[in-house]
């Protein structure tokens, strides 16, 4: 898959020209105290890049003379890892994930103003981060105080989605094996959940039995399981799935 990343990456690369294309991991989600849900990484961030750690930036410009794919990830910290798991690490971004330049995630404001100022235009999404939009905007607004002067610089900042979608509707054949795998697993989990579905059963059992064979299968849900039963089948996205069975 690494190479499906980098076509991708190169592709991007040809849409935006002299711009520079910035990309955010999702943010971790609180469960209570210090337990957080299952991470899910963000769609755009995962489609470019491969990499499923939060606290990470992903830089595309094409413009660098040697920096065109940079990565900013967590460092290693073998502490932190005893509690929350491995972390691929500056060296292994490079390696692994094919980026031209990694560094610490603590070094980005340092380092994004280097990927910035050639450009003639910003790519970027904003939504949930709001810190992180605000560091976007914070470096494309220094850099436009001295625009007047240079003539050079970002003079806007342009939805990176707008690019980048479009881009994502036209799928791959990598991308059509994985979708025609994840049709046939979720056929299997369906077909083993209708034979269990029995009257007296509860509706979160079916869901178990259904998610059992998307584990087998080294599979995840893409979205909560509806096992919606008697009145509840009215319910479009019904998750609750506590029902007694009749």
């Amino acid at each position: 898959m690494s190479t499906e990343y980098k076509q991708r990456r190169e592709q991007l690369m040809a849409k935006i020209g002299n711009g520079t294309a910035i990309f955010r991991s999702a943010p971790m989600a609180v469960m209570h105290n210090d337990v957080e849900y299952a991470y899910r990484q963000d769609s755009d961030f995962f489609y470019l890049t491969g990499f499923n750690e939060p606290e990470a930036v992903a830089v595309i410009a094409p413009h660098h003379e040697k920096h065109k794919f940079v990565l900013f990830v967590q460092p290693k910290d073998q502490a932190k890892e005893t509690w929350t798991g491995y972390r691929a690490g500056v060296e292994v971004a490079k390696e692994k994930y094919g980026a031209d330049a990694a560094f610490s995630i603590n070094e980005l404001n340092k380092k994004l103003p280097e990927y910035f100022k050639k450009a003639d235009k910003i790519y970027y999404r904003f939504g949930r981060d709001r810190n992180f939009n605000e560091t976007v905007l914070k470096h494309w607004q220094n850099l436009m105080r001295f625009y007047p002067r240079t003539g050079t610089g970002p003079i806007a900042i342009q939805d990176a989605g707008t690019v980048l979608h479009p881009m994502r509707l036209v799928k791959s054949t990598a991308e059509l094996e994985q979708m025609r795998k994840a049709a046939d697993i979720a056929v299997d989990a369906h077909n083993h959940a209708m034979k269990f579905a029995q009257e007296g059963k509860f509706e979160y059992q079916v869901q178990a039995e259904m998610e059992y064979i998307f584990s087998r299968h080294g599979a995840t849900p893409a979205y909560p399981s509806i096992v919606a039963s008697g009145a509840n089948s009215c319910i479009l996205h019904y998750i609750e799935n506590n029902r007694q069975m009749q």
